[in-house]
This record gives C-alpha cells, structure tokens and sequence, in this order.
C-alpha cells in the first residue's frame, strides 16, 4: 500500500513558494491537472466519494479550522488534530498547496498564490478522467449534503443540483440537508434521481417501514458490491421536526448489523458504509458493527489525506464544498480487502480544466441570477470566516447584523460548517451572504429571554457538540454569539460546562432572572416570524459599507 506519496509530492513540489514573493501564476505553474490526477492503479475497484458540497457549483475558497478539539477517547487523534500538528503529523510541508488546502495555517497569503478550490464543472474532469481509467471498475457515491445551502438550490428547491449531479451519474447518495426541503420536495427529487437514494435508518412512522431503501448491490470489477446509506441520524433534532413529521431518524445500529449480515449472505464480497454521522460517530460504529470494509463519512467536513483504519474497517473523509475528492482503489478477492491504495485529491480549479458540459450547464442555472448575485454590498478589512468549534468572523458579521437590524442586546447564530471564506480588502456581493445563509428556514427572531435560559441554551449546545460519547454529538459547531462573553470548560459535565456569562455592554455578569433582547435566525420552531437573515446581513453591511472583525475573545476555553 501506497499512501500519501502522490498527495506529498504535491506539497514538495511547492514548498518554496514563499507568499507575496511570487505569482499566483508561478504558484500554479507548479502544479499541473495531470499531477493532482496521477495514480498509480491497484486491484479490482475504484471508490471515488464527495460530500458535503452544499450546493456550491462554482470554485470557492474555504478555510479549514485552526480549532477543532476532540474529547473522550477522540482527543489528539484526527481529525482532531489542526495547524502545524496537522502539517507535522502528515510530514506537509508549511506554505505548501497541501497545506494551504488542508489548514488554516497563513491561509490569507497562501490564497492568493493557489486561489480557490472546487467547481462541479471541475469535478466532473476528475471523475470522468478516473472513469476512464477504471472503466468497469469505478463506483461514485455521493455523501449527502449536496441540494442545500446557496441561493440557486434555494430557488429552484434543489432541482439546480439534481440536475447537475445528473450529468455526474452517482451510482447512490444519502443525505441531511436535503432533507429540509420537506417530506414531499425530497420525495418528487428522489423519483427523479436515477440511482438510489440510501438511508437504512430512516423510518416513516405512519407506515411502519423504511422510508428509503437500505441498501444497493451493485458489480463493479467482477466484484458484488453492497453500498448501504446512514443519513444524518439527528436530522429531526438538528433540523426542523416539522419539516418531516412522518419520518424517525436514528444510528440504529442493530438494522445496520442486519444489513450487513444481509449483503454477506446474498454474496457481497465488499461492503460500503455511505455515512453522513460525522467522523466520530464512524469511528466508534467501525468498532462495534462487523464486516463493514469501508466507511465514507461525511457531515463534519473533515478532510484527511490517508485512511483512518479501525480493525479491518477503512474509514474515508473526504472534506467539504468540493475542495476534495477521495479515490479508494480496492484489491478485494475471497470475499475480503487484500490490499488498497487512497488519494485525497484536491480540485484546485486553476489547474484542472473545466468539463465542457457541466459548465453549460452551470452557466445556464447561473445566467438569471448573475448580476444580481455579484452585486457588491460592502468589503470587508478582515478574513471572514466560519469554520471552528467556537465563534468565525464571517458568523461575528452575522451576530453583529442582528444586533443593530433586530435592535436586540444578544445576537444567537447556529454553528453551522457550511459558507465560503473572504479574504482581507474582498468585495462582498450577495452571494456571499446567501452561501452563508441560505436555507429554508431563514427567520430572524427577535424575542426575550432570562440569563438562566441562554446559559441553558449554551449548555445544551455544549453537549452536542463536546459529549465525551460520539453518539450524543450531533456534529456541528458551537452556537455563535454576540453582545455577551462567556467562558467553557470542556472537563465539566453537561450542565456545568459555560461560565462567566458577561453583557458586552455594560461590563456586567448577566442575570440569572432578568430578561434580554436576544435576536437569532434558523430556529427550528414551526411559525417563527422575523425577516429572512440574509436580508437582515444584507442590510447591516450596505450600512457600515466595511466590516472589520477580528478574533474577539468572546469565548475563553478551560479544561483542554
């Protein structure tokens, strides 16, 4: 087995790329398509996997987070693991493309000689050219989050994604965000799809029986392949219940077992986990579920350029809004994984060229909304960005807005992964905002609540995310805040984990008993009233004209 070798002659090729002292046009000269492709082949089947795009058609730069802390038995282990402990532990060198693709380390400078990643355009090169090389040989799985979460899949409900991944041909996918466009939105797009859409632990409770097929036996190399689907098992927490009222989420683990069972007996000789629980959550159900040989995970947008192995189990992370995409060459014989060898391919989009087709496409769902989209707002001094476990500049921006638009004295933002990274001295256009904040449940609320309340909102937000057991982590970030400060202390238990709850503005610890003005956006309350937040942002930045902020202290971690 071969791993990383391709992936860290990238990064060597580029390591003397010294920021602001060469051009972007030598930073890329450095790297050719036929470099971010090379592989060397090796046994009888091609798993290539994306996830978590999130509807981003067009190249984006995306910022990996400087902070990404693990607990329990996860701490210190990837993907856990950022920075130069990253860079160290994969031996990338600093300053290279890989590092810039992979960290957060001098990510400003870096950008401007390797520019943004991605492009579905972009991506379909990719696939097309391992299909070519593979041909019988290939299966690609798409791991969900992928018809959400920009301004064309919000109007057009998806369909703008369908479409384009039809032209893709995914032999299956599973989902997440998909599902907050209602029961009824994702049953018309899946009749419509072509391949399966997987989810073995989706139930509808009026029925009593599966809401979605649990698996597809598919022969790829001479090999029976069972894809089995895991949808995000904390959709109806997450996200709106209301959406999906009929439908039960879950890990299930003992239907998953079953299912795996299952394919053996009906001759699968490999067997894939399509997964959107979130790397921890994979971690730990890759030790206690049998006969699983590849798990593709997703919804945490954890990018690793090797394989994480539990047992005999390969556990695959492909990062997000389609910087990546994972190639997984498989020797299977007998029944079993003999040999394997996995790529972690960065899409630099200045480097690959784009498919013809996929960006006619493109450019035809774009064209009504182009200039309305590129319209500028504001600027901004400062990088902006969301990725973290705690409070991103882009998400301060957003707080700030609902501060002043609401008139409110605590702004609440949910800790979302999804929106692109801006760079100091960019331009704001709309689109921006609506890649940060697109989705069908966009109400700002304006509301009071008691110091008590918000410390519980806190805590529970905590939990989720800092439970030392991956199964009650639900994957995302902490929710963001703005006009208090407060302190976490990741020892403690749930409940006694947030401290030190400050008003910004008067310099007092909030009272218990007393009632704030707090403004937030994306509750998943049926019939919360408030305008939409991109209006609210919108609004905010065409006043200040320029945005500035910087790391603001409001969180200070203990206990790690």
């Amino acid at each position: 087995m071969i791993s990383r070798r391709d992936f860290i002659q990238i990064a060597a090729a580029t390591a003397a790329l010294v920021p602001g002292n060469w051009s972007r046009a030598f930073a890329q000269q450095k790297m050719t398509q036929a470099d971010l492709l090379r592989f060397e082949p090796l046994g009888n089947v091609t798993l290539v996997h994306l996830t978590d795009i999130h509807a981003q058609l067009m190249p984006v730069l995306f910022r990996e987070p400087s902070t990404n802390l693990g607990v329990g038995e996860a701490r210190g282990q990837v993907p856990h693991v950022t920075g130069k402990d990253f860079l160290d532990l994969y031996k990338i060198p600093a300053g290279s493309a890989s590092a810039y693709a992979l960290t957060s380390d001098d990510f400003s400078a870096l950008a401007k000689s390797y520019g943004s990643l991605g492009g579905l355009d972009r991506i379909a090169t990719v696939l097309k050219s391992i299909r070519a090389e593979r041909d019988g040989r290939t299966l690609f799985l798409d791991g969900g989050d992928t018809w959400q979460n920009s301004y064309t899949s919000m109007r057009t409900r998806g369909q703008d994604m369908v479409d384009c991944m039809a032209l893709l041909k995914p032999d299956a996918m599973t989902g997440h965000w998909e599902f907050t466009l209602g029961t009824a939105r994702v049953k018309e797009l899946v009749s419509q799809l072509g391949f399966p859409f997987l989810a073995q632990n989706i139930r509808d409770t009026e029925w009593d029986e599966p809401a979605f097929d649990a698996m597809r036996m598919i022969e790829r190399g001479g090999v029976k392949i069972a894809v089995i689907g895991q949808a995000l098992p904390y959709t109806a927490i997450a996200n709106p219940r209301w959406m999906i009222p009929n439908w039960s989420f879950g890990i299930r683990e003992r239907d998953l077992q079953n299912n795996v069972d299952k394919a053996r007996k009906d001759g699968a000789g490999l067997v894939v986990l399509l997964s959107h629980n979130g790397f921890d959550v994979d971690r730990k159900l890759a030790g206690r579920v049998s006969g699983i040989d590849v798990i593709l995970t997703g919804h945490t947008h954890d990018a690793l350029p090797d394989v994480v192995k539990v047992g005999k189990t390969l556990l695959i992370a492909s990062g997000s809004h389609g910087k990546f995409i994972s190639r997984l060459d498989l020797d299977v014989r007998g029944g079993e994984v003999k040999d394997y060898r996995f790529k972690l391919i960065p899409v630099f989009s200045e480097v690959i060229a784009p498919d013809a087709d996929m960006a006619s496409l493109i450019a035809a769902i774009r064209d009504p909304h182009e200039k309305m989209l590129g319209e500028v707002i504001g600027r901004t001094d400062t990088l902006l960005y969301r990725r973290g476990n705690f409070n991103g500049t882009l998400d301060d921006v957003i707080c700030d807005a609902l501060l002043s638009e609401r008139d409110a004295e605590i702004a609440l933002s949910p800790g979302f992964r999804w929106g692109n990274s801006l760079l100091p001295g960019q331009a704001i256009s709309r689109e921006d905002i609506y890649n940060a904040t697109a989705l069908t449940y966009p109400a700002a609320y304006r509301m009071t609540m008691t110091g008590a309340r918000l410390k519980e909102v806190l805590e529970d937000v905590a939990d989720n995310l800092f439970n030392p057991d991956p199964y009650y982590q639900q994957g995302g970030d902490m929710v963001r805040v703005g006009g208090v400060s407060y302190s976490i202390d990741l020892s403690q238990g749930i409940g006694h984990r947030i401290g030190d709850l400050t008003l910004l503005k008067t310099g007092q610890p909030l009272d218990a008993a007393k009632e704030y003005v707090v403004s937030g956006w994306a509750s998943v309350n049926e019939g919360t009233e408030g305008p939409a937040i991109w209006d609210v942002v919108m609004n905010h930045i065409e006043k200040v004209k320029v945005v500035a902020p910087k790391e603001s202290g409001r969180v200070r971690l203990l206990g790690n």
